[in-house]
């Protein structure tokens, strides 16, 4: 388990940088999960989860594009 304290010392990655690879990683990791989600549900014929999980998976969707710019600003600059 990281440290608390950890500021890129031990892995040469800053805190802020890490966790905004994190960020963008988790939204399309979960942006995988819920097309599974939504087979499922289709599969089921339950329109509501169908619903929910596509809603679900163009805010994961949202939120990785919204990371994956803000990376290519910072290794441009």
């Amino acid at each position: 388990m990281a440290s608390a304290t950890e500021t890129g010392g031990i892995t040469g990655t800053q805190d802020k940088d890490y966790n905004l690879l994190w960020y963008v990683e988790s939204c399309l990791e979960n942006a995988l999960r819920l097309d599974t989600y939504i087979k499922d549900a289709e599969r089921a014929k339950d329109e509501q989860l169908v619903e929910l999980f596509t809603k679900a998976q163009a805010d994961s969707r949202k939120g990785a594009e919204l990371g994956k710019a803000l990376l290519r600003s910072r290794l441009s600059g």
